[in-house]
Order: C-alpha cells, then sequence, then structure tokens
C-alpha cells in the first residue's frame, strides 16, 4: 500500500470558519477524512499534519524521505514566502504536489508567487477540496 503525508500550513485549522466565501464551509477534519476516504478507495494510505509553525513543517517534510512515498502540501501562507520550506522539499527525494484550495492566482496580486511550486512536481490551484483528491492521483502517477 502506497503511503502518502499531507501537510496543511498555517490557517487552514480555521477551514470553515475563515472567510467561507473563498475556502468553504467543510472543516479541516472534513478535509482529512474526505481525502483519507478516497486514498483508502484506491488501496493508498494518507496521513494527515497540519500546523501554524514554519519549523514543524520542514520537521515533517525530512521525516518522510523515508516513510512515505510522496507529500501532498498546502503551505498556506509560507508559499509566498518560506524559502525553508522550499529548501526542504529540496532537499528530499519524494514527489510533491502543491495544493491551494482557492484560486490563489485571481486573488490579491501577493498570493500569485509561488516560492515553493518550482521544487514541486505539481501545482493545483483553485479546485477546492477536490484538488488534494487530484493531488492523491499525482502522487501515484509518480
Amino acid at each position: 500500500m502506497k503511503r502518502i503525508l499531507l501537510i496543511n500550513g498555517p490557517n487552514l485549522n480555521r477551514l470553515g470558519m475563515r472567510e467561507p466565501n473563498i475556502y468553504g464551509e467543510k472543516t479541516l477534519k472534513q478535509l482529512e477524512e474526505e481525502v483519507t476516504q478516497f486514498a483508502l478507495d484506491i488501496n493508498t494510505e494518507v496521513s494527515c499534519f497540519q500546523s501554524n509553525h514554519e519549523g514543524e513543517i520542514i520537521d515533517m517534510i525530512h521525516g518522510a524521505e523515508h516513510t512515505y512515498d510522496g507529500i501532498i502540501i498546502n503551505p498556506g501562507a509560507f508559499t509566498h514566502y518560506s524559502y525553508a520550506i522550499r529548501d526542504a522539499i529540496a532537499s528530499i527525494s519524494l514527489p510533491v504536489v502543491e495544493v491551494h484550495i482557492s484560486n490563489v492566482h485571481a486573488r490579491e496580486e501577493f498570493r500569485h508567487t509561488s516560492v515553493t511550486a518550482p521544487v514541486t512536481v505539481g501545482q493545483i490551484v483553485g479546485l477546492g477540496f477536490y484538488g488534494y483528491k487530484l493531488a492523491v492521483l499525482a502522487i501515484l502517477q509518480k
């Protein structure tokens, strides 16, 4: 069975409460349950992690190398300025897919640039929770 680590960054613990007009009304727990069940249905295990702390996210990325077959990450606001997370992704040999619930390219200009995407195998934006399911499929193709 393939194993994928799902990492959600800062403020994603506020899903369902934070700007529901942008992120929807479902919670992080619902997201994790949906993705976990989707993966199980295709014989894949997903472990979920969320943190508002950059160093904890970096530690999870480093620790994933010999435990998982790939990583799905929504770095949240760290997407736009965390060279430390970017370097952590670049330092491992696992495929990493970056996901964003909203279409970051249709939002504020500062959200248009990702410093992490160039070191991932791909980026999925604007498809809501479904983007995470597509990321599972993408990891399985790598």
